[in-house]
């Protein structure tokens, strides 16, 4: 079975959704979610799930090497971003060349970048009036969404659409396609 590595600073729905997903088809598990937020809903989504959450902070993260040894000893098949805001930092992203991927809430390149999360995303699609918008899965490398895309898919955005509207139909695609393209990636490697 494969293994994969969760990390999120948030809610955790997308956790929750990916775990819950291959739980039903035993095609991979999660053996720990990783969180930077000691307030993180996904802390609770954990406990319910019955999963092991490993709070870190950014000095375990970035500064040593504390983080980066415990991903090379549950050595996963592919370490999943669900929401998690931090940078890769390089050491990380070298250790596991083309194993690392993430969701973001738009069309990449569009409204990509550092401080781009989020209902932020949401906010600045229907301030521009886009007449659409969707979710874009890519590999991480070391900067901020400019990795290779992988998977997009797309939804109309209406003129009368708040950000909060927006967001519901960002979350649908979301929890439709991430757990899917993660099983395609997985599938087609050769681990």
């Amino acid at each position: 079975m494969k293994r994969l590595a969760l990390f999120a600073s948030g809610s955790g729905t997308n956790v929750e959704n990916i775990v819950k997903y291959f739980n039903s088809n035993k095609y991979a598990y999660c053996p720990c979610v990783f969180t930077n937020n000691v307030n993180a809903y996904v802390i609770e989504r954990c406990i319910t799930l019955d999963l092991k959450c490993r709070i870190f902070d950014r000095q375990e993260f970035v500064e040593n090497d504390s983080i980066l040894e415990e991903l090379k000893t549950l050595n996963p098949d592919l370490i999943i971003l669900a929401g998690f805001l931090w940078l890769i930092p390089s050491k990380i992203v070298k250790a596991f060349p083309g194993k690392i991927i993430n969701i973001h809430p738009a069309l990449l390149p569009k409204f990509g970048g550092k401080g781009m999360y989020g209902m932020r995303v949401h906010e600045a699609v229907v301030l521009q009036k886009e007449k659409e918008t969707g979710i874009t899965i890519h590999w991480v490398d070391e900067k901020y969404d400019e990795g290779s895309i992988i998977f997009q898919a797309k939804c109309d955005v209406s003129p009368t659409d708040t950000p909060e509207l927006v967001a519901q139909k960002i979350h649908q695609l979301e929890h439709i396609h991430y757990p899917q393209v993660i099983e395609s990636i997985l599938k087609g490697m050769n681990t």
